[in-house]
Order: structure tokens, then C-alpha cells, then sequence
């Protein structure tokens, strides 16, 4: 196989499997004063290697222990202020199922389809949140145009569960594999 690789690139990657592992996201938000919280955690129903868009996902997370969830939230807390992002972030995690080892696979200091799942699951205004922060406004200074009366320093906290579940229109894709992997073809 590498042989094969070889004839076409003189690079060649090797990179540890971790098929099987869970896949679990935060979306968390700092101000330019470094107020930082988790809006929402959620995990993917389908083992890492499904894109996260193929994927059934649920807030919050099912699966966590009360150890890996505070992990990897502190871990999200971490990662955005050693970046220095101001805003709004998600963090993407491939947890061992059977060990609390993790990697982080993916930061994405923006907004994106997982922060409006987010947003839909805890009524936090991420966009508005994000937009305000962008501006320079202290998150405990924003009032959370959801509720009326609480501030966007309070975290939300999930007393019900959200199922995202993709939808395809396989229709559109002509000699398409149906099969689901790591790319996007839900709408």
C-alpha cells in the first residue's frame, strides 16, 4: 500500500486509527476580557470517522461520565483562551471509549451548523451572543435577548434532550455512494 502511495507522492502519513472512538463537541464563547463559558456539549451517536453532519447528534451529551464531561469542558475552556479567540468556538473531541484518553480533531473559531444545533438546543443566541462579543461587549454586560433576565455569562443547563437527525435527498446525487462516511451529502 505504501509502495502504491509512493509511485505518486514522495510523502507518506501515518497517522494512529481511532475508529471506534466517540465524537463529542463544545461550543463555548469568551469576551475580550476573559469571561468564558460552555454554552452546550453534544455527542455524536455514530463512532468517529461519520462527519458530524451525517451524524445523529445529541444535547447533551448521554454517554460522559461526570469526569470526562468536566475534562473536556475544562479542556474547551483551555483551548479558547490559549488561542485568544473572542467569540464564539467549537471544539470537536475523539474520546476512548475505554479510557478517558482524547485528542482534540478539530477548532473552529466561527460559528457553524453545530452552533446553531446549539443554539436551537439551550435557546442561547450564539449569533447575537458572538456578534455582540465581536463589538468589544463584556458577557456579563449582554442580556440574553431568549430569556429577558439572565446575562450571557449564565450558562445554560439542559433538563431535556435534543436529537439532531440528518436528512438526505439522495435524489440530487447521481452515482453517489449511499453510504455514510466522512462526507457531507445530508442537507
Amino acid at each position: 500500500l505504501a509502495e502504491q502511495a509512493l509511485a505518486h507522492s514522495s510523502q507518506l502519513i501515518i497517522d494512529k486509527s481511532l475508529k471506534g472512538w466517540k465524537e463529542v463537541e463544545y461550543e463555548v464563547v469568551r469576551d475580550a476580557y476573559d469571561n468564558c463559558i460552555t454554552v452546550c456539549n453534544m455527542e455524536n451517536l455514530d463512532p468517529l470517522g461519520i462527519h458530524t453532519g451525517e451524524s445523529i447528534v445529541v444535547a447533551p451529551s448521554q454517554t460522559l461520565s461526570n469526569k470526562e464531561y468536566n475534562m473536556l469542558r475544562t479542556t474547551a475552556i483551555k483551548v479558547i483562551r490559549h488561542f485568544g479567540v473572542v467569540g464564539e468556538c467549537n471544539i470537536q473531541y475523539a474520546l476512548n471509549p475505554f479510557s478517558e484518553q482524547y485528542y482534540i480533531i478539530e477548532v473552529n473559531a466561527r460559528l457553524s451548523r453545530s452552533s446553531a444545533l446549539a443554539s436551537k438546543a439551550t435557546g442561547y443566541p450564539l449569533a447575537y451572543v458572538a456578534a455582540k462579543l465581536s463589538l468589544g461587549v463584556a458577557l456579563p454586560t449582554i442580556k440574553n435577548s431568549v430569556t429577558g433576565v439572565t446575562t450571557a455569562c449564565f450558562e445554560p443547563s439542559l433538563d431535556y434532550c435534543v436529537v439532531k437527525i440528518p436528512r438526505w435527498v439522495l435524489a440530487k446525487f447521481i452515482r453517489v455512494s449511499k453510504n455514510i462516511g466522512s462526507s457531507m451529502k445530508s442537507v
